[in-house]
C-alpha cells in the first residue's frame, strides 16, 4: 500500500465537509488528483529591493517544477525581505534584525494557516536565510533550504571589488586618497548583477552553515546567484523535500546538536560573519537544541582558520564554488576528523555519505590554505567577557594583527554622533570607540555598524581605534571592532555605565573585555543610572518589548 504523505493537507482533502476549503483551492489550480498528493509550500523571497533577491521569482519556479515532477503539489507564496547594504548608517538598518523573525513568523504562519505538508525556503540576504530556518524549526514539517547564491565580484581598474570596497572608499575619499571620479567608478561598478554579497559576510557564511548543518543539498550554498548550478538547485530541492516526506526525516532528525557544531566548525574554517552566532543560537532555539554561546569558543579552540576570503582574506564565494565549493572544504575537514559524519541530512543520507561523492579542492588552488600553513591555527571569531560584558561579547580576529588593544574610552549614544567624530578627525589612534545603546532592545533592533567600522578601515585606523558596541557588525567588517556587549545598555549593561575616559582593555588571546573600574564606583554610577524609554510604536515597539539579550540568539519568544 502506497504512503499516504498528506501529514497535515489531509485535513481538507477528503470529505464532503471541507468541500469549501477545496473549492477555494481548485480556483488557484489544485485538481482531483491533486487533492490526494502532499502539499509542498515554495516560501520565496524574491523583491526589487535588492539585488540579493531580484532573481529568486524565477529560482521559486525550478523548485515547484522539481516539486511537481516528484509527485507533490506545489504552492509559491512570498515572504519579505530587506537590504542590509542599502539600510546601512540609515535609521533603516533598525529594522533589519527584526526582519528575520518576520519573515520566520510569516512562512511559520503560512505552512500552519495552509496545513502544508512540506516546504522549500528560498532564501538570498542576510536575514533571510536564518529567517527561512528559524520557520523551518517551528513548522515541523520535511524541509529544504535553497540558497539564492553569491553576487560575481565587480571589476574596476582590473581589480575585483563588491559592496564593502565601496564602504571602504567613503573612508578613503574622506581622507583625500581618492578623488570623486574615483568613488563613483567604485560605486558603480561593485555590485554588477543578481546575488547577495560576495565576501565571506553574513549570507554565504549562513548559508555555508545551513549546508553543514545539513539542511540544504550539496552544493548550495556555493553555486552562483546567476548559473545553471543554482536553477537545477532549486528543482532538485523541490524533489528532496517529496522524498523526506517518503522517508519520514524532519527538520529536527537533521538539526541536532552534532550539525550544530559541525555547521560553527565550518563557519570557523571559513572565516566566518560575526552573525553566525546570534543566527545559529537563535535557530537552535527554536529548535530547543542546547547550543550557547560558550560552545563557539571551544569549538573555535580546536578548529583552523582554513579559507583566505574577504573581508580579511583576498577571494570571494565564486572563487571558493570555482575550486570545489563549501561541500570540498566540508570533505577536507572531515577526512581530518573535524566533522560529525555520521549527521543526516536533507539528501536522506549522512554527511559522510554526501562527502564521499563530493569533489576534493582543485590541485594547485589557493583559496584554501592547508592545515600546515593555516590563516590562523583556531578560529577567527572569539567570545569575550569580562566586567563589561558579563554576558559575552563578539570578535571577529581574521587579519587582524592586534591581540591587546588598552586605551581610553570614546562614548557615544548614538552612529551618527560616533560617525561625524570620525569624519571631523576627532578620534585619535589608540582610542576606544564606543557606540551604546544600539543593541536589540535599545536601538531598537541592534543595527549593524560596516558604514563606521569601513570608514575607520579607509582612514587607515583599523587596527589603530578599537570600536566597541552594543549593536551588531556586519559580515563585511574587518579590523578591530567587538559587537554584541551583553548585557546592552538599555538593560543597564556595565557598558551603560561606561564613561568617556575610561580606560579598556580588550584582550582577544585571552578572550576578555573589562574597563578599568572600581566596584564601588560602579555602584555609584548605576544609582545615577536610569533606562531610557523603550520605543514603543510599531514594528520596533513590539521587537523592544519582546526580544532577549543577543547572548540568546535576540529571539522573541524566549520565556525566562
Amino acid at each position: 500500500m502506497t504512503k499516504d504523505l498528506r501529514i497535515n493537507s489531509k485535513v481538507f482533502s477528503e470529505g464532503s465537509m471541507k468541500a469549501p476549503n477545496r473549492a477555494m483551492l481548485r480556483a488557484v489550480g489544485v485538481s482531483d488528483e491533486d487533492f490526494t498528493k502532499p502539499m509542498i509550500g515554495i516560501a520565496s523571497t524574491w523583491s526589487e529591493v535588492t539585488p540579493c533577491n531580484i532573481h529568486i521569482d524565477d529560482l521559486a519556479v525550478s523548485a515547484k517544477n522539481g516539486s511537481r515532477a516528484a509527485g507533490g503539489v506545489p504552492l509559491i507564496f512570498n515572504t519579505i525581505t530587506v537590504s542590509d547594504g542599502i539600510s546601512m548608517g540609515t535609521q533603516g538598518m533598525r529594522y533589519s534584525l527584526p526582519s528575520r523573525d518576520v519573515i520566520a513568523d510569516s512562512i511559520e504562519t503560512v505552512v500552519g494557516a495552509e496545513n502544508l505538508d512540506g516546504l522549500v525556503a528560498i532564501g538570498a540576504c542576510d536575514k533571510n536565510i536564518p529567517g527561512c530556518m528559524i520557520a523551518i524549526a517551528n513548522s515541523d514539517v520535511p524541509a529544504v533550504f535553497v540558497y539564492g547564491g553569491t553576487i560575481a565580484p565587480g571589476r574596476h581598474n582590473g581589480k575585483d571589488i563588491d559592496i564593502v570596497s565601496v564602504f571602504e572608499g567613503v573612508g578613503r575619499h574622506n581622507n583625500g586618497d581618492i578623488d570623486d571620479n574615483e568613488l563613483r567608478g567604485i560605486e558603480c561598478s561593485a555590485c554588477p548583477g543578481a546575488g547577495a554579497c560576495g565576501g565571506m559576510y553574513t549570507a554565504n557564511t549562513m548559508a555555508s552553515a545551513v549546508e553543514a548543518m545539513g539542511m540544504s543539498l550539496p552544493g548550495s550554498s556555493s553555486n552562483p546567484a546567476e548559473s545553471e548550478a543554482k536553477a537545477a538547485d532549486c528543482a532538485a530541492a523541490g524533489e528532496a523535500v517529496y522524498h523526506l516526506l517518503e522517508k519520514g526525516i524532519y527538520p529536527k532528525d537533521i538539526m541536532t546538536k552534532e550539525a550544530f557544531e559541525n555547521a560553527i566548525t565550518v563557519v570557523m574554517a571559513l572565516g566566518g560573519s560575526t552573525n553566525a552566532i546570534l543566527h545559529l543560537l537563535a535557530i537552535a532555539h527554536a529548535l530547543e537544541v542546547d547550543v550557547t554561546i560558550d560552545d563557539f569558543n571551544r569549538i573555535q579552540e580546536k578548529t583552523p582558520h582554513l579559507a583566505d576570503l574577504k573581508p580579511s582574506g583576498k577571494y570571494v564565494m565564486q572563487d571558493l564554488h570555482r575550486v570545489g565549493g563549501v561541500q570540498a572544504v566540508m570533505k577536507l575537514l572531515h577526512d581530518a576528523g573535524y566533522l560529525h559524519g555520521d549527521c543526516l541530512t536533507v539528501t536522506g543520507k549522512t554527511v559522510a555519505e554526501n562527502l564521499a561523492e563530493a569533489p576534493s579542492l582543485s590541485e594547485g588552488q589557493d583559496v584554501i590554505m592547508p592545515f600546515d600553513s593555516p590563516k590562523r591555527t583556531n578560529g577567527p571569531l572569539i567570545v569575550l567577557k569580562g566586567n563589561l560584558a558579563p554576558s559575552g561579547a563578539v570578535a571577529k580576529v581574521s587579519g587582524v594583527k592586534v591581540k591587546r588593544h588598552t586605551g581610553p574610552a570614546r562614548v557615544f549614544d548614538t552612529e551618527r554622533e560616533a560617525t561625524a567624530a570620525v569624519m571631523d578627525n576627532k578620534i585619535n589612534e589608540g582610542d576606544v570607540l564606543v557606540i551604546r545603546y544600539v543593541g536589540p532592545k535599545g536601538g531598537p533592533g541592534m543595527p549593524e555598524m560596516l558604514s563606521i567600522s569601513a570608514i575607520l578601515v579607509g582612514k587607515g585606523l583599523g587596527e589603530k581605534v578599537a570600536l566597541l558596541t552594543d549593536g551588531r557588525f556586519s559580515g563585511g567588517t574587518h579590523g578591530l571592532v567587538v559587537g554584541h556587549i551583553a548585557p546592552e545598555a538599555q538593560s543597564g549593561g556595565p557598558v551603560a555605565l561606561l564613561k568617556e575616559g575610561d580606560i579598556v582593555t580588550i584582550d582577544s588571546d585571552r578572550k576578555e573585555i573589562s574597563f578599568e573600574v572600581t566596584d564601588e564606583e560602579l555602584k555609584n554610577r548605576r544609582q545615577n543610572w536610569s533606562a531610557p524609554p523603550l520605543y514603543k510604536k510599531g514594528i520596533l515597539g513590539k521587537y523592544a518589548h519582546n526580544v532577549s539579550c543577543s547572548s540568546k540568539g535576540a529571539v522573541t519568544d524566549f520565556l525566562d
